[in-house]
């Protein structure tokens, strides 16, 4: 993890600097009564932009339901391996709910803006659940992928409008051949400008450094990594999100 001075040091600080992504897990069913229960509770502690609680998620452990949803994101075994999948979804549908209750136009629910912070909070309630979960033992890894295919993981997930599943997590006691190296971040002074924007490129010093390290000399630069990355314009599908937003009755206004 990028260094942290010693006095500002804490044990979740440094456990959260030490995060590495878990991809193979194995669960131990005697341990996992509540567990659920008790990540959500976290998440919910989550800040939650103007009290409007424009969040919501969904449990996936059925192992026929988890197969189907990890054939849509990406066809990725640690989805069906995981004893628990969660997918947090941005949700202005009970906004428009009681708007409809009270008898009311609910016109501000169209602004880009109020789908941009119902993802905010999501995100904010999952990292809240994801730093709950490594205090228990537990491994997690995030997965994007779920927005691959978005229009058929709504319609999986029987998603009503006004709703949208902005990425999922797979949670699970870790086997310790499932964790991954942990990667370098950008250098704080690449990431971090003080009062107004400044250019200063470290990245490719940075992850250069953690290659040799590694052993896996030759790999291409980091940027030249996500210059090809970026080129084609493909997404696995993800190009189709502004599409599937809209038939989910979002305005984007």
């Amino acid at each position: 993890m990028a260094g942290i001075p010693f006095h500002h040091s804490s044990k979740l600080v440094i456990e959260t600097g030490n995060h590495p992504h878990v991809l193979s897990q194995t669960i131990y069913p005697q341990h996992w009564n509540g567990t659920l229960e008790a990540l959500l509770a976290a998440a919910q502690s989550g800040s939650t932009s103007s009290m409007l609680q424009t969040w919501d998620v969904i449990a996936i452990q059925d192992p026929a339901h988890k197969e189907a949803v990890a054939k849509l994101a990406g066809d990725q075994k640690f989805i069906r391996e995981a004893p628990l999948f969660l997918i947090f979804c941005a949700n202005l549908n009970r906004l428009a709910n009681i708007s409809r209750k009270y008898n009311q136009p609910g016109a501000a629910l169209a602004s880009m803006d109020m789908f941009l912070m119902a993802s905010i909070d999501a995100t904010i309630a999952g990292q809240n659940a994801a730093v709950a979960a490594e205090s228990l033992g537990l491994g997690i890894c995030y997965a994007g992928a779920v927005r691959n295919n978005a229009q058929q993981m709504c319609e999986l997930l029987k998603l009503p409008s006004n709703t949208f599943g902005v990425f999922g997590m797979a949670v699970g006691y870790a086997n310790n051949a499932g964790y991954l190296e942990i990667k370098p971040r950008l250098p704080m002074r690449e990431v971090c400008h003080r009062e107004v924007w400044s250019e200063e490129d470290q990245f490719d010093e940075a992850l250069g450094s953690f290659y040799v390290e590694q052993m896996k000399v030759g790999r291409m630069f980091w940027s030249e990594f996500i210059a090809g990355y970026l080129a084609s314009g493909s997404q696995d599908g993800r190009e189709d999100v502004k599409r599937v937003l809209q038939n989910q009755s979002f305005k984007l206004e």
